[in-house]
């Protein structure tokens, strides 16, 4: 898909702004005149410029849908566009396999049945198995036939029901009960490791280094010290393999990982940029807050005993709906292990000793995630030796 941004204009920034225009984030504004001066041209209402109102209405959508904050228009944040409009009520939802039903009307339908005591997964506006079970479960409940489908019926019974389970988030207690019951040693654990970019695509580069490389190194140093410990490890891809996130989730999915980590390092323009950064899924919206609590936890930990092993800038965590992270089943992170347009990162980031650092922190980070609080190490003092004890 093409991105577009400030200075484009178009049919495709005429069909943004409209998106904007009805999520109230731009108001209704007057078309652009072609680009000639003839006075007898009517206005073209399909050639609208993206300018610095669109630029900012797009910056505040993303920032308040988890995205990156960069103004630009491409195929996540056209995608979290799309979703935003949906209003439940607005259409049939079901469960269809082949091109399952996403929006805000689903995510909110989620949030109804996990505040009534139902259990649909996370609440990620994907109508998945675990929506359509809850759904006929709460059908049953209120003496409607189980089909698994919000119609009329079903709608009128979640507007006159009120919310019954009070104190905290559902998903979040949720996900950390199956946490509490799976505490322990890690062997015999499922992890799936995402190497990003790959094959054609290089990812960042800078000072020499190419992020699918070294993140694939990485990998495979995290992939040797999880197997020492009994892990089951899998890679999304190999060094001539770049599956879209979709493929990556999916894998995982399949593979039924317990636990995500993508790797990733970054570039800008500016060499001062640097540090590491970990990020879990998680948006703010208006009407709700959906996070992953086990997910924050997992990158809080291995943020800490990133920044503790190595001298990198501590960035800590932050959450965001990207793709990859929304898609995945499990508890998710993606680790932003410094940047190569900075020479002081790139410069660590080069030396097998530093990778090594990097690897046993996110082995350590996964760890104390299923160690019981009575048993945990504070930041920073795991060793691989420790751990296999």
């Amino acid at each position: 898909m093409q991105v577009f941004r400030r200075g484009d204009r178009g049919p495709a920034v005429a069909e943004i702004r409209a998106k904007l225009e009805r999520l109230g984030r731009l108001g209704p504004v007057s078309p652009a005149p072609f680009a000639d001066t003839d006075p007898h041209n009517q206005t073209n209402p399909t050639d609208l410029l993206f300018d610095d109102v669109t630029d900012r209405a797009i910056r505040g959508f993303q920032q308040e849908r988890g995205l990156r904050v960069d103004g630009v228009v491409g195929p996540e944040t056209y995608r979290a566009l799309d979703e935003a409009h949906w209003r439940v009520g607005d259409r049939l939802l079901s469960y269809a396999v082949s091109r399952p039903f996403i929006g805000d009307d689903v995510a909110t339908l989620q949030q109804r049945l996990l505040d009534m005591g139902f259990d649909p997964g996370r609440c990620d506006g994907i109508f998945g198995q675990a929506t359509e079970a809850a759904l006929k479960e709460f059908q049953r409940n209120v003496g409607l036939r189980p089909d698994g489908a919000l119609g009329p019926g079903t709608l009128r019974a979640l507007e006159q029901l009120r919310r019954t389970v009070k104190g905290g988030s559902p998903s979040e207690r949720r996900e950390e009960e199956r946490l509490q019951r799976g505490v322990g040693a890690l062997a015999g654990r499922v992890v799936v490791l995402d190497p990003g970019h790959g094959g054609d695509d290089p990812g960042a580069t800078g000072h020499g280094l190419v992020e699918a490389d070294i993140v694939l190194d990485l990998a495979a140093r995290i992939e040797g010290r999880l197997g020492a410990l009994g892990v089951t490890t899998y890679l999304t891809r190999s060094a001539d393999t770049a599956p879209d996130d979709q493929g990556r989730a999916r894998f995982a999915n399949e593979m039924a990982a317990e636990i995500f980590v993508s790797l990733h390092l970054d570039e800008v323009s500016s060499p001062h940029a640097s540090g590491s950064a970990c990020f879990f899924y998680g948006a703010s919206l208006p009407d709700r807050e959906v996070r992953s609590a086990v997910g924050e936890r997992l990158a809080d930990l291995v943020s800490r005993e990133v920044a503790s092993r190595t001298d990198l800038v501590d960035g800590r965590t932050h959450p965001k709906s990207w793709e990859l992270l929304r898609l995945t089943r499990m508890p998710a992170i993606r680790l932003e292990a410094g940047y190569l347009t900075s020479p002081g990162d790139a410069a660590r980031l080069a030396t097998p000793e530093f990778r090594d650092a990097l690897a046993e922190a996110v082995v350590a980070g996964i760890q104390r995630l299923y160690l019981p609080d009575h048993l945990d190490i504070p930041t920073g003092q795991f060793r691989l030796a420790a751990l296999s004890t």
